[in-house]
């Protein structure tokens, strides 16, 4: 089972403290993920370790012989998950701009009939909510379907520590179970796909367009 966790921001600057809050809550969500599931591959993507470019090019609009070769390689990462943990901060009432591009460099085929976990956090009380329930149609969009147990993490350079922790060794029992109640639905849902997946091609099932989007036109 392969799982990747995709932070949803590439904040280098202040305010508000700390710099890469976001970077806090992937660690988090990999050590949670990595302590319950040790038998799961899980990694991170970060958009910090992409070059993008100026002008907007998705992969797929590459030959194959000229794709940029790390966004080839994040492809077929993308394409072996099983699942997905988004993390987002919340802009305008909004997911993150920096993960709506990085996505939105990957078709939906890659991310298809598999189900995706959303983790929203802000250094106010709200902890994103806004942008989570804005994720939703988007990943759905994606083929990644959203579960219903999400994650929103208030105050969260108060809650976590630099290296992923909960600063309050009281209260890390308290988050470890709420992180483990999306974790549990995630997995279930990531086996139940896959076993799916295994003994029927979906892409072929419903004939994906490959070459021209009229494929999927009504009559």
């Amino acid at each position: 089972m392969n799982v990747l966790v995709f932070l949803g921001s590439v904040r280098d600057s202040t305010p508000p403290k700390p710099a890469r809050l976001g970077l806090r809550v992937a660690r988090a969500m990999l050590q949670q993920l990595g302590e319950r599931y040790p038998q799961c591959h899980v990694g991170l993507v970060d958009p910090m370790d992409y070059e993008l470019g100026a002008l907007f090019k998705p992969h797929f609009a590459y030959s194959r012989s000229t794709a940029p070769s790390e966004l080839t390689a994040l492809a077929q990462r993308i394409e072996q998950a099983d699942a997905y943990v988004m993390i987002s901060p919340e802009y305008n009432h909004s997911m993150s701009p920096a993960l709506a591009h990085l996505l939105n460099h990957f078709g939906s085929s890659l991310f298809s009939y598999k189900p995706s976990a959303i983790v929203s956090y802000s250094a106010g009380q709200w902890g994103g909510t806004r942008a989570a329930v804005a994720m939703r149609t988007f990943l759905s969009e994606l083929g990644c379907l959203p579960i219903s147990a999400m994650i929103h993490i208030p105050k969260a350079h108060e809650v976590l520590s630099d290296d992923g922790k909960v600063t309050h060794a009281a209260e890390a029992k308290r988050w470890a179970d709420y992180f483990g109640r999306s974790f549990a639905q995630l997995m279930w849902w990531a086996e139940a796909t896959q076993r799916q997946r295994a003994l029927q091609d979906p892409h072929q099932m419903i004939q994906s367009f490959k070459r021209n989007p009229s494929q999927r036109n009504a009559p």
